[in-house]
């Protein structure tokens, strides 16, 4: 058993004993231990909001099931069960939503400014191509200029929804532009 096991061990054991003090530096650092395996699991795709309420409700598990550690084992394999358990059910829950950076769609983005070369009710029978959120998302950006956080709120999103349903949209007006200038 390393360092870090035999302290979180000591500080568990001694939180179960009513040590106030323990248990504060325990899950300080089982917090810190917890953010570092959600990253590794969680890959690409789960923003730093989504980690750290994973890392959140991991710590509560861990308040709630403390009496199911067998102090006889190390604390680390226990707690990392418990976040890759409770990354599985968020991951669930959010479905298969993806977080695309703005900075990866951008270069998609029309330019202030610049003639695309289509009348108003050319661009309105464009976006007749998009459905619902989609729609709303590329309109509100890129017709009305609005920004993400913007767009986010007005249309009770999150930002990294917004992000998803905008570039899907651009790559679908992007197929639709090709096929009504031919």
């Amino acid at each position: 058993m390393n360092e870090r096991e035999r302290d979180w061990a000591t500080w568990m054991k001694a939180a179960g004993a009513g040590d106030a003090e323990a248990y504060r530096r325990l899950l300080g650092e089982l917090a810190s231990f917890l953010r570092r395996v959600v990253r590794r699991r969680a890959g690409a795709g789960v923003d730093e909001a989504e980690v750290e309420d994973v890392v959140q409700e991991a710590l509560l598990a861990i308040h709630l099931k403390r009496g199911t550690w067998d102090p006889g084992q190390p604390v680390g394999p226990w707690v990392a069960t418990i976040a890759r358990n409770k990354l599985t059910d968020a991951l669930r829950r959010r479905g298969r939503r993806i977080v695309v950076p703005i900075e990866d769609v951008a270069e998609a983005l029309v330019a202030p400014g610049e003639d695309d070369g289509l009348s108003p009710r050319e661009t309105d029978r464009l976006l007749a191509v998009l459905k619902g959120r989609q729609h709303d998302v590329v309109r509100s950006i890129t017709v009305e200029g609005a920004d993400i956080r913007a767009t986010a709120a007005k249309l009770g999103m999150s930002e990294g929804a917004v992000r998803v349903a905008l570039h899907r949209g651009l790559n679908a007006l992007s197929a639709a532009y090709r096929s009504f200038r031919e």
